[in-house]
C-alpha cells in the first residue's frame, strides 16, 4: 500500500471546485485510454458538494457522459427519498448531463423488489458490479474501476462503521449492514475489498466536524476502529481536505501550501 497523498484547500468551496477539476481530468484520461470510465459515488455533504461543483465547472462537457459508468458505495432508502444518495446526486448533477441511463447503477431501493432484505439487495448489487469475490479477493471484470469517496464524521467510509461486521469483511464486495449507529439502521455498502480493487480512492473531508475523523484515520489507527484508514486504491489514495478538516493533523503530514 502506498502512503496517501494529502491536499489541503482553504475552504470547502475551493476543495469541491479543485476536486471537480481533478475528476474531470481523471475521467477524460480514462475515456481516452480505455474508451470509458467508472466512478463510485458516496453522497453526503462533501460528495454532493463535489457533484454540484462538477455541474458548474466550465470544463464539465469535456467528459463524454455517455461513456461513464456511475456506481454507489452505500444506500438503502426508498426510491425518490430526498435523503437517498441517488436522489441527491440527480439534483446536484445527474439530471443536468446526458448520461446513458443504462450506465447509472443505483443501489436497490428499500421499496424495490428486495424490500427490506438488505442482504438479498447487497448480493444483487454485488453481481451487478462485476467484482467477484474468492480466496484472492475481488476480481474486476466490467464494473467498478475507480472510487471517488467521502470520509464520514464517525470515521466511517461508505457505510462501514467502526467495529460492525461489515468492516471485517474480507471476501464479499457488497454486504448488508444491520444496526448502523445513525439512520437508516439497515443499509447496503461496498466493503474494503471492493474499495481496494479501485485504481484510485479519493476521500473528501471538509468542516471542523471532520477533523477528528481525519486525524484518527491518518495517524495509524486500525481499519476496524477507523474504516477510512483501510480505504486505499491500487495505484493512488488521495485525501482532499479543507483547513478546518485538517486543523488537527500534524503539519509534517502535508506541506504548508499543499493546495
Amino acid at each position: 500500500m502506498r502512503a496517501p497523498q494529502l491536499v489541503v484547500h482553504h475552504d470547502k468551496e475551493l476543495m469541491a471546485q479543485a476536486a471537480a477539476a481533478r475528476l474531470i481530468t481523471k475521467v477524460v484520461d480514462a475515456q481516452t485510454s480505455r474508451g470509458s470510465a467508472s466512478v463510485v459515488l458516496t453522497g453526503g455533504r462533501n460528495g454532493n458538494g463535489l457533484l454540484a461543483a462538477l455541474a458548474s465547472a466550465p470544463a464539465r462537457d469535456a467528459i463524454d457522459w455517455s461513456r461513464l459508468d456511475l456506481w454507489w458505495a452505500m444506500s438503502h432508502l426508498p426510491a425518490g427519498d430526498p435523503e437517498r444518495n441517488h436522489t441527491q446526486a440527480c439534483e446536484a448533477l445527474l439530471d443536468a448531463v446526458p448520461l446513458d441511463p443504462a450506465r447509472v447503477h443505483a443501489m436497490p431501493a428499500s421499496d424495490g423488489v428486495f424490500g427490506a432484505d438488505v442482504d438479498a439487495a447487497a448480493a444483487a448489487y454485488r453481481r451487478r458490479t462485476g467484482l467477484g469475490g474468492g480466496a484472492r479477493g475481488p476480481r474486476p471484470r466490467a464494473g467498478v474501476r475507480r472510487s471517488d469517496a467521502g470520509c464520514g464524521p464517525r470515521r466511517a467510509r461508505a457505510s462501514l462503521f467502526p467495529e460492525l461486521p461489515a468492516v471485517r469483511e474480507t471476501d464479499r464486495t457488497v454486504v448488508g449492514v444491520h444496526g448502523a449507529p445513525k439512520p437508516p439502521p439497515t443499509r447496503i455498502t461496498l466493503t474494503l475489498p471492493a474499495i481496494r480493487a479501485a485504481r484510485e480512492v479519493w476521500l473528501l473531508a471538509a468542516g471542523e466536524d471532520k477533523a477528528k475523523a481525519a486525524v484518527v484515520a491518518l495517524s495509524g489507527a486500525g481499519e476496524i476502529q477507523a474504516p477510512a484508514a483501510g480505504a486505499y486504491g491500487r495505484r493512488r489514495t488521495l485525501w482532499l481536505l479543507d483547513d478546518a478538516a485538517a486543523s488537527q493533523l500534524p503539519r509534517d503530514l502535508y506541506p504548508p501550501a499543499s493546495a
